[in-house]
């Protein structure tokens, strides 16, 4: 299987792929935190905060087709969350709209939230992927690190990022192993089977964990990792950090 889905256009050369892991880190969080404190009607707002995900794309040179399928891989999940806030009870004020099935009607207050929320919610799924696309995961690890985040939370994405692979081949192993003993899934009875290989990816994976763990200590693993080095930031990662924060500040103040 290929190992490169997580961050694969992350060794491109473009002016966004050589910018400092702590400035594109620091931009885009500010720029999730811009956008979700923003007000539910701040629409220009939004469209400027995309406008910068716009551009920021088309600098780094990842193809859109990739942002985009990435992203709606989020979205369905973003849409069984909200589904039922338009079904609130209407409001005073904004009132609601009858369905024409019954009583059942979506209030104008649960629309306004459901859209908010599916817009803020792609805006930042959309920046998460332009940061894991443009920053190769060791040196996005590297800039969590000088950002002084908890050195137990970069171990512990540093493990999953490298034992995923494998727990998507071992799933890929159980897969074939039961399609090749003639699987349907055509059955409601047959969905114990799911229940059963889930099982026993969490007991593999359990085990697996205890190996790793026990392989570490003997070699004298006290928690440290090293070989992350440093690095500076340069006037073009300040420029760009500086830009981009009074960029996001305008929107939002112009909206208040």
């Amino acid at each position: 299987m290929k190992h490169d889905f997580l961050d694969k256009y992350s060794n491109l050369d473009s002016p966004v792929h050589r910018l400092d892991a702590r400035a594109k880190i620091i931009t885009f969080l500010g720029l999730i935190i811009f956008c979700v404190s923003s007000p539910p009607d701040a629409y220009w707002a939004f469209i400027g905060y995309g406008l910068f995900l716009v551009l920021a794309g088309a600098l780094s040179r990842v193809p859109p087709g990739h942002i985009l399928k990435s992203s709606l891989v989020v979205i369905p999940f973003v849409i069984l969350v909200a589904a039922f806030i338009p079904f609130l009870k209407p409001d005073h004020i904004g009132g609601g709209y009858n369905l024409g099935i019954g009583e059942l009607t979506v209030s104008r207050s649960g629309l306004i939230v459901f859209e908010n929320v599916l817009v803020k919610s792609y805006l930042a799924v959309i920046s998460v992927i332009l940061l894991s696309s443009t920053t190769p995961f060791p040196r996005l690890l590297r800039g969590f690190e000088q950002l002084k985040v908890p050195k137990l939370m970069i171990m512990l994405a540093s493990f999953a990022y490298r034992y995923l692979f494998l727990l998507i081949e071992e799933i890929e192993r159980m897969k074939r192993a039961r399609d090749a003993r003639v699987y349907r899934g055509r059955w409601l009875w047959q969905a114990k089977v799911i229940g059963q290989m889930i099982g026993s990816l969490f007991l593999k994976s359990y085990e697996r964990g205890e190996r790793i763990y026990v392989a570490m200590t003997s070699r004298g693993f006290t928690g440290e990792i090293v070989g992350f080095g440093k690095t500076k930031f340069q006037t073009k990662d300040v420029l760009f950090l500086v830009f981009a924060l009074l960029y996001f500040t305008f929107l939002r103040m112009e909206m208040i």
